[in-house]
């Protein structure tokens, strides 16, 4: 069993911490949020508001609660007490020396206290599960089809768990209690059989009225629904590239969620095995790929920038990656074999936009290194 993996966010955090007297970190359950703040402030106190007794001397003392670590704390879920922001926000602003660390697993409730309260005293990242290169030295003997299977959630590589008993519970736990929390639903098969129309539908452009078609729902229950999912990280929504130009675009986002494993667990896919045969495999490795630059962003404290190319014409580029005033183009293709068409589509945007390309790469799960005229051939496990 693995005690710790090493989290890459772990840098960007110690330097914000010397600038900020309150670092708020939030992203999934059980993304190691708390265990990587213990891991590189293991000196402070903690504390979890998922504590029932913790969580209500929190909310009847709230002065005296926070009194009580003078030499600053790590807060647990700080979303299930959201008025100690306000009580936190006056101690920093009298002793800015005061250090706070809160997580929370709810961009929703979280987030909007955070900026409320905390605005210019707080530095805040999102961290989401384990990156290619995080779990590379354990994922050596690994195949790619392993790999999609496990996802990437830590309890699943430090050995703690296992993909058929974590992914189940972790749906069953998120639907009781994250959408309880949020959202009023009366039938909540209704609601998990749209966690799993979207898993369905990964890699492809989200189309609202498509699924209020299929579940019998209205069209704003289903943006709600899906504005649910993202605030609770499981699913993340791609924009698509435009310019002001006359050629008409795709403006609708493409579907990813943030855990292959997840995915794989709602498209009944229970087995490496089984993976290799499904027909979403090419959109999970997709899926795979595009969170972990996602994760490489994130991890350096940064967001935004990525997004997919389609045309009217259906020419489209998986992944471009915002570099200054340019794009870095992507293509994903789960195949082990190279195949010279692999670059159509980023050529093709290039012809269209010659002065915004940067960096054009193809990613694929082959080994062979070809060499292609002006683009770069990376395999899956380095594709940052």
């Amino acid at each position: 069993m693995v005690e710790y993996i090493h989290r890459t966010m772990a840098e960007a955090i110690k330097e914000a911490s010397q600038y900020f007297p309150v670092i708020t970190l939030t992203g999934p359950r059980q993304s190691g949020k708390s265990t990587l703040l213990r891991h590189v402030f293991p000196a402070l106190s903690y504390c979890s508001m998922e504590n029932p007794d913790t969580r209500s001397q929190a909310i009847t003392d709230p002065k005296g609660f926070l009194a009580s670590f003078p030499d600053g704390v790590i807060i647990d879920e700080v979303q299930h007490v959201p008025d100690l922001l306000s009580y936190i926000q006056g101690i920093v602003d009298e002793n800015p020396g005061r250090k706070f660390y809160l997580t929370g697993s709810s961009q929703f409730s979280l987030l909007k206290n955070v900026t409320q309260s905390l605005a210019g005293r707080t530095a805040v990242f999102e961290l989401l599960p384990l990156s290619l290169a995080e779990v590379a030295d354990l994922a050596v003997d690994e195949s790619v089809d392993s790999v999609l299977y496990r996802g990437f959630y830590p309890a699943i590589w430090s050995g703690k768990n296992i993909p058929r008993l974590l992914y189940p519970n972790y749906i069953k736990t998120y639907l009781e209690r994250d959408v309880r929390d949020i959202l009023a639903i009366k039938d909540l098969d209704i609601f998990q059989r749209f966690i799993r129309l979207c898993a369905a539908r990964i890699g492809s452009i989200f189309n609202a009225s498509e699924l209020s078609n299929e579940l019998g729902i209205a069209v704003n229950t289903v943006n709600s629904w899906l504005s649910v999912l993202q605030a609770s990280y499981i699913i993340y929504l791609l924009p698509p590239f435009f310019t002001n130009t006359r050629k008409r675009l795709t403006k609708s986002p493409k579907i990813y969620f943030t855990d292959c494993g997840v995915a794989a667990y709602l498209l009944d896919i229970d087995s490496p095995g089984t993976m290799n045969r499904d027909k979403m495999r090419g959109h999970l490795f997709e899926n795979m790929v595009i969170m972990n630059f996602l994760k490489d962003r994130y991890n350096r404290g940064e967001s935004g920038g990525l997004y997919f190319y389609r045309d009217s014409n259906g020419n489209e580029v998986d992944l471009l990656v915002k570099n200054g005033s340019q794009y870095d183009c992507y293509e994903i293709k789960s195949s082990a074999t190279f195949h010279t068409d692999f670059t159509k589509g980023i050529k093709n945007f290039e012809k269209s936009y010659p002065d915004l390309v940067n960096e054009k790469t193809v990613i694929y799960s082959g080994t062979e290194m070809p060499t292609i005229e002006n683009i770069k051939i990376r395999n899956y496990n380095n594709p940052v």
